[in-house]
């Protein structure tokens, strides 16, 4: 069961030895019948409930409507949810974009080839990075399903490192332009006190996985500070990443997810930055992973992760849905189920009201 605002509604079970994906539905669309009931009340009670909590009601509703097949209903619910919800966060595009403007133009290859080799050599860190949305809570699933493997879920560890270190060298300028006057010794210390911080969580284990998509802002120095960490890029239709955005009220600052087209020219800046991290750094650097090759290959795409990890292969990454451990993102659920595809093309049922969100993706 997962929590939504104030309603508690079903996302999808599995029975052994049946056919998963109708059960999962017929469960879902029972247990949000009631949820579906009581939203009745809400165009005449709307005005007693506060923003917050009328926030909450429509994107509950859209789940809910959702579940029974509403399509219309459920993205009728969300993009009033988003309305509401969009003035209420400080999203200033033009400087976030301009920060991934910024970011290409310190991390140079003439950079990264200068300082390639001289960070902290632990093999202990990984770090799954992408979009949210786009399948890294099951990447890191996968990889947690490993004996030798640790997952710590989204932390902000590397971040706190670098301004740690550049505080330590008394830089008077942030990332991504103090990288410029960076040392060698410097990276190296940034790396150990990344592994430093995250080797607490785990003294036993040999990695230690880092699932916050955004560290892909980081990949670069991450490269330069860890160059033997494993960074696994995961990657999802665009469509269905940022439609899988635009439905979740969202617990931390993701505040270009509650516009389409703001939404949809993020996406436009993180794909630009994810190549350039491609071209700049050495080849083979950052494992490519498509959610879909998952849901079509699992255990093929496991032994990828697996292999770049430097690991060898256990047959437990494929029953990842047995693996008992805590997950904190709105995909907990879903990773305590075995693979579905009901998540593929899922935008298709809302395509006629995605308009602003095509028009920027092109």
């Amino acid at each position: 069961m997962r929590r939504i605002g104030r309603q508690v509604i079903g996302d999808g079970f599995y029975w052994p030895g049946t056919n998963a994906q109708p059960h999962r539905r017929s469960v879902r669309a029972r247990l949000a019948r009631p949820l579906l009931c009581a939203g009745d009340a809400l165009p005449r009670n709307g005005a007693a409930l506060s923003v917050e909590n009328q926030i909450e009601w429509h994107f509950a509703l859209g789940k809910a409507y959702e579940d029974v097949g509403r399509y219309d209903l459920a993205f009728r619910h969300l993009l009033e949810g988003n309305a509401l919800k969009r003035p209420q966060v400080s999203y200033a595009e033009a400087a976030t974009l301009g920060f991934f403007d910024r970011v290409r133009a310190v991390f140079t290859s003439r950079l990264v080839e200068k300082f390639n080799r001289v960070g902290n050599p632990s093999t202990a860190p990984i770090f799954v990075i992408g979009m949210p949305r786009s399948g890294t809570t099951l990447i890191e699933q996968i990889l947690a399903s490993h004996p030798l493997v640790f997952g710590a879920g989204e932390l902000k560890d590397f971040e706190r490192a670098v301004k740690s270190i550049l505080a330590a060298a008394g830089s008077a300028t942030e990332y991504p332009e103090a990288v410029a006057g960076m040392k060698g010794r410097d990276f190296g210390a940034l790396g150990a006190t990344y592994v430093t911080q995250i080797g607490m969580l785990a003294p036993s284990a040999a990695r230690i996985v880092n699932k916050m998509p955004h560290n892909y802002l980081f990949s670069g120095l991450i490269h330069l500070a860890l160059p033997n960490a494993s960074i696994i890029h995961v990657t999802r239709d665009p469509i269905d990443t940022c439609v899988s955005c635009f439905s979740k009220l969202f617990t931390d600052k993701m505040n270009y997810a509650y516009d389409l087209a703001e939404l949809g020219r993020y996406y436009r800046g993180y794909q630009a930055m994810m190549s350039h991290w491609q071209r700049v750094l050495p080849p083979g650097r950052i494992l490519e992973v498509r959610y879909e090759d998952v849901v079509g290959d699992l255990e093929g795409q496991a032994r990828r992760l697996v292999a770049h990890c430097g690991l060898e292969w256990a047959a437990r990454c494929v029953a990842f849905h047995q693996t008992p451990r805590t997950v904190r993102t709105a995909s907990a659920v879903q990773v305590r189920q075995p693979i579905y595809s009901d998540s593929v093309a899922r935008w298709r049922r809302y395509e006629l009201w995605l308009g602003p969100l095509l028009a920027e993706l092109q």
